[in-house]
């Protein structure tokens, strides 16, 4: 058997290890190196043991760690107990949902790798050099630990590109000839996704929460008008819907309508599909195709007031580095919704970009209020649904941010 491979570090470059923090990054590399993820050793500069990682020649991460246990052998019954381990905390966590997050990479002890599970069909991302070497044998033992058959492969994130990898798609394990288009069941709502073509696997689990929780917030406020900007395919419309609806039954309201944006075409299809697949009129429903920021700015000059928005943009910030610019398009676009919210409205706003911390993201919200005129009082923080965790050792797994901010009378 070949000799292990040895990373050794620069001085004082040990400490985020030694707090188990699982990322190396290429400046705290002294000397050493692998092949692209090849099991590494990864020492201090004085030749203390820190973990074994996977090596990744072409990431500014160059090791992502699998173990912090020297006795431990990273093999393929290593990989399949980890998986088992993620698989259980799901199991204990009781979703509501056929549509379920079951390995959130660091998170869950593997390094770029993504699972959500739709059904009874799973799919993946590999999106590190590490994950992406073991491919083949988290794949089987994937199938293993789920008792499920199908695996369809999504590793067609940006992400794959920063660790020299090529955009993979398509069935990995079983389901060749089995369809692409899938529906789901969250919360009682139906919903339909495309593994193939949709963002991310297809759909976002994360929000999975935050829309029952809007859903709430529509019935007990029973909402008339509400805008849903960056609607995607209408997860929080059919939420507003539904809690209007239960408004309405409890004899508090008369029903509402939703205006829904979006940049894309298909997606805003889906959305139509969404609203009659749950029964409701599509009447209350309008679907707008344009950019969020002029429309924001146009209903504004319209006189227009609504009684709840949401802002679910995408990633404006993928790393720090761009936070600045971030900053800057998420003050505006909540300095306008806070504008056009009626005196008592309910805005949701979120951030799924890491550059951007929960305390940043507070500031930028204040920031906007205060160009705007406008105080709030901040309800609650929201975060991704508990399926998708963030560890003690590993913060930076916090990347969805959200806030719920009533408007002051």
């Amino acid at each position: 058997m070949a000799a292990m491979k040895t990373i050794r570090l620069k001085p004082g470059k040990e400490r985020s290890l030694l707090r188990r923090h699982p990322w190396v990054f290429e400046s705290a590399i002294a000397k050493g190196g692998g092949d692209r993820g090849e099991t590494v050793r990864i020492e201090s500069h004085e030749g203390q043991f820190l973990a074994w990682a996977a090596f990744s020649p072409d990431s500014r991460i160059r090791a992502r760690a699998w173990s912090f246990d020297e006795a431990q052998r990273i093999d393929a019954a290593f990989l399949e107990a980890t998986l088992a381990r993620a698989v259980a905390l799901r199991d204990r966590l009781a979703i509501d949902s056929d549509g379920v997050r079951l390995v959130h990479g660091e998170s869950d002890g593997l390094p770029g790798l993504i699972v959500d599970r739709y059904g009874d069909t799973l799919v993946a991302q590999f999106t590190s050099a590490g994950v992406e070497r073991w491919k083949g044998v988290l794949a089987d033992a994937l199938l293993r630990v789920t008792g499920l058959a199908k695996l369809y492969e999504r590793s067609d994130a940006s992400a794959r590109s920063l660790e020299g990898l090529e955009p993979v798609t398509g069935w990995l394990r079983g389901g060749e000839g089995a369809p692409v288009e899938l529906s789901l069941r969250e919360h009682g709502w139906t919903l339909t996704l495309n593994i193939a073509e949709g963002h991310k696997t297809g759909y976002y689990l994360d929000q999975r929460d935050s829309r029952q929780r809007f859903a709430q917030y529509a019935e007990r406020h029973a909402f008339s008008r509400v805008l849903n900007c960056f609607c995607y395919t209408g997860g929080f419309t059919v939420a507003a819907l539904a809690g209007m609806r239960a408004a309405q039954a409890a004899g508090r309201g008369q029903g509402g309508a939703v205006i829904s944006i979006d940049s894309s075409g298909p997606a805003l299809a889906r959305a139509r599909t969404h609203v009659a697949l749950n029964g409701f009129d599509p009447a209350q429903a309008e679907f707008v195709d344009a950019d969020v920021n002029a429309s924001l700015r146009q209903y504004l000059r319209d006189g227009q007031r609504f009684d709840a928005i949401v802002l679910d943009p995408p990633k404006f910030a993928p790393t720090a580095a761009h936070a600045e610019r971030a900053a800057r398009a998420y003050k505006d676009i909540n300095r306008l919704a806070l504008q056009l919210l009626v005196p008592g409205g309910v805005l949701f706003t979120f951030s799924c970009s890491g550059g951007i911390s929960g305390d940043l993201f507070h500031k930028i919200v204040a920031s906007a209020g205060a160009d705007a005129g406008v105080d709030g009082y901040i309800l609650e923080r929201l975060g991704g649904a508990p399926d998708h965790p963030m560890t003690l050792e590993f913060p930076e797994g916090e990347y969805l941010k959200g806030l719920v901010v009533m408007r002051k009378a």
